[in-house]
């Protein structure tokens, strides 16, 4: 019998609509607090730093997401295989599952440290990265990824936790490390004048702080699964397991991020400026993004975790109930940030060209972005009933292609070649790659449901 604590919260019974709410409440503050190192990098840079360290920052963020996200795509996996043991009460294999998570946490961190490295800036010319910040952005990647293995640790870490109900720790780490990023960015910029590279190195000594505090939360941890060093071992059976899941989605995320760098190098063509604007609407974008993302992920856990339990009465509200929340953050948030965009703005940018540039990208963004939400969580339930591969066809199809060929067709007509042209791309995509979503969603889950009664009524024919 699964034993719940203060710390975790029941995904397999008990008032869905609350536990959900209570799940995801702690990923929101994690996904802010975790916003807020980019975020304050801007900002710091911005009213401190020098005339391009906005730009200069910004320009690296779709590359950032491009190459980290298929490594972080593994954290999925192990939340849901996670999930599944926990809904399942198979602790032995969920004991293995953890320990095979932080093993390729820590290998999969140097290899993306290593490449974003030696990589970063040849990527940065092939964007087409303005002569005016393409020096500060390479100096600023380089030193970002260094802390690549502290970021896959504590994310590894955290989707651990997460998938056993525990969503309160994670967001108390980051709440720690991201004070001392504040403290660290303050520091550098204005009293060793380091720029950009202060900025950076301030961003990864507090990713470290997170990942330890991560890494001794789960030797002491008592519940589903615990962690000693001693004890570690890589099972190849689970790893694949973790890879099969993983992988989509992580392929998932860095085909979005592609298109978002297709998308960057149009930006970057436009010049310093509107670099700057797009730059800190992305900013802003993703406090409204993260709310949701984080319903998203509560409703991985809990579709997997009764799926684990074959309690298919919950995995249908599950999904409902994480749909509801998805708009109705996502339409308020939105909303607001499309409203307040100058003086949100202006928190970032002293430059009125840069800030006009932000505008219209908010305006477009603002309003339409609950629709991409509702995309993620169709996208997170299907993954959840065991189909990884589909959402990330259905986004490789919809989403992005949609968004690349919209850069090499629509873009090129005057009217539209502007930013706020280039942002019009965004709600055409998600409105038909949700629509999908939905579609492939309905018929798994009826497909899937069928089959576990089949099965049932089999081994109770057999018990006879």
């Amino acid at each position: 019998m699964i034993k719940f604590t203060k710390k975790t919260v029941d995904m397999t019974s008990g008032n869905l609509f609350k536990n959900i709410l209570m799940f995801s409440f702690p990923i929101i503050l994690s996904g802010l607090l975790q916003l807020l190192y980019n975020a304050t990098d801007l900002v710091v840079c911005g009213q401190f730093g020098s005339d391009n360290s906005v730009g200069a920052i910004s320009a690296t963020n779709s590359l950032i997401n491009l190459i980290t996200q298929l490594f972080m795509g593994l954290s999925v996996g192990a939340n849901v295989l996670m999930a599944r043991c926990f809904g399942a009460n198979l602790q032995e294999k969920g004991q293995k599952i953890a320990y095979t998570s932080m093993i390729m946490s820590a290998i999969f961190g140097v290899i993306l440290g290593v490449f974003g490295v030696f990589c970063s800036g040849y990527f940065l010319v092939w964007m087409d990265t303005p002569d005016a910040i393409i020096d500060l952005s390479t100096q600023y990647l380089r030193i970002y990824f260094i802390g690549a293995p502290f970021s896959l640790i504590y994310n590894f870490g955290a989707s651990l936790l997460r998938a056993v109900g525990d969503t309160k720790r994670p967001f108390y780490f980051l709440a720690v490390s991201g004070l001392f990023n504040v403290a660290f960015n303050l520091f550098f910029v204005i009293v060793c004048k380091m720029d950009v590279a202060g900025v950076a190195l301030g961003t990864i000594l507090s990713q470290a702080i997170s990942a330890g505090c991560v890494v001794v939360c789960l030797m002491r941890n008592k519940g589903f699964f615990h962690f000693k060093f001693k004890e570690m071992r890589f099972y190849k059976n689970e790893a694949i397991e973790i890879a099969r899941v993983g992988l989509p989605a992580g392929l998932q995320g860095a085909i979005f991020s592609l298109s978002n760098v297709v998308i960057q190098s149009s930006v970057n063509a436009l010049g310093e400026v509107v670099v700057a604007g797009n730059g800190a609407a992305c900013s802003i974008e993703g406090f409204v993004f993260v709310t949701m993302s984080s319903v998203s992920q509560a409703c991985i856990a809990f579709v997997s975790a009764n799926y684990g339990a074959g309690n298919w009465q919950n995995i249908k509200k599950a999904v409902w109930y994480s749909a509801s929340f998805v708009c109705m953050f996502g339409i308020y948030f939105g909303s607001l940030v499309a409203v307040f965009a100058k003086p949100l703005l202006s928190i970032y940018l002293t430059s009125p060209e840069a800030i006009e540039a932000g505008c219209s990208r908010l305006l477009i963004i603002g309003f339409t972005y609950f629709i991409c939400g509702l995309m993620d969580a169709m996208a997170y339930a299907i993954r959840g009933v065991g189909y990884s591969l589909l959402p990330t066809i259905v986004s490789l199809l919809g989403a992005c292609g949609l968004r690349i060929l919209w850069v090499y067709t629509a873009f090129k007509i005057d009217s539209l070649h502007s930013l706020q042209g280039l942002s019009i791309s965004y709600p055409l995509s998600w409105v038909v790659t949700f629509a999908v979503h939905l579609l492939v969603f309905i018929l798994v889950y009826i497909k899937k449901k069928k089959y576990y009664e089949k099965v049932k009524i089999q081994q109770t024919e057999e018990c006879v």
